[in-house]
C-alpha cells in the first residue's frame, strides 16, 4: 500500500469515527445498544469511534444497518449544492479478506437515497453481504467478467453487459467463479 493510501485510510477512519459518534448520539444509542442492533461487538464499535482501527466494508455495512442510515452517511458529511468526487480522492474500501474492493462513484452524503459504487471482485472469490436496512434495493451492472449472484436461496448467473435488480434487505452474496478479476457498478437505493 502506498503512503497516499495510508493517509487516505487514516482520513477515512477519522471521518467514520466522527460520523458514527454523531449519528449514534443523535439517536440516543449507547455503544451496547448499537452493538445489539448491528451485530458488531461493543469493543469493535469503540475502536472505530476512537480511530484505533480502519473499518472494513463489511463492518461499516453492519454499523449502517444498526444505525438505520445509508452506508455513505458514515463516510462523509452531507453536502449542499454541487458535489464533485475526483477519482483520485475516492477512498477505496476493502473486505476483510481483501478480495472485494468498493470505490464510491458518488460524493459521500450527496444523496440520502442513492449511492453508486464500482466493485472489483478477485478471481474465484465470493463476498457475502449482510442484509441491508428494510426496503433497500441494489442494481448491479456487470462491466467485465462474470457474476453469480446469490439472494437467499436463488442464484443468478450474469455476464458482462448484464444487469440485475434485487431486494438488498435479504442475505446476498457476489461470486466471481471466473479466472480473472470481475468489475461491477453497484447502485444502492434506500427507501425513505
Amino acid at each position: 500500500m502506498a503512503l497516499g493510501d495510508d493517509v487516505g485510510a487514516a482520513e477515512l477512519a477519522r471521518r467514520v469515527a466522527e460520523n458514527l459518534r454523531h449519528k449514534r448520539k443523535l439517536r440516543g444509542m449507547s455503544l451496547d445498544e448499537l452493538a445489539r442492533a448491528s451485530g458488531v461487538s461493543r469493543a469493535a464499535l469503540s475502536q472505530v469511534e476512537t480511530c484505533k482501527t480502519n473499518p472494513t466494508v463489511g463492518l461499516l455495512w453492519k454499523i449502517a444497518v444498526g444505525l438505520g442510515v445509508p452506508f455513505a452517511d458514515l463516510l462523509g458529511q452531507p453536502k449542499t449544492g454541487i458535489s464533485v468526487l475526483r477519482r483520485g480522492d475516492a477512498q477505496v474500501l476493502r473486505s476483510l479478506d481483501g478480495k472485494l474492493e468498493s470505490r464510491p462513484l458518488t460524493p459521500a452524503g450527496a444523496s440520502a437515497l442513492v449511492e453508486i459504487y464500482e466493485l472489483r471482485l478477485s478471481a474465484r472469490s465470493t463476498h457475502t453481504s449482510e442484509p441491508h436496512a428494510p426496503g433497500t434495493h441494489e442494481f448491479l451492472v456487470v462491466l467485465s467478467g462474470s457474476l453469480r449472484l446469490h439472494v437467499d436461496d436463488e442464484q443468478l448467473d450474469l455476464m458482462a453487459g448484464d444487469s440485475v435488480a434485487f431486494p438488498a434487505d435479504r442475505a446476498h452474496a457476489y461470486e466471481n467463479a471466473g479466472s480473472s478479476e470481475a468489475r461491477y457498478h453497484n447502485v444502492i437505493l434506500y427507501e425513505r
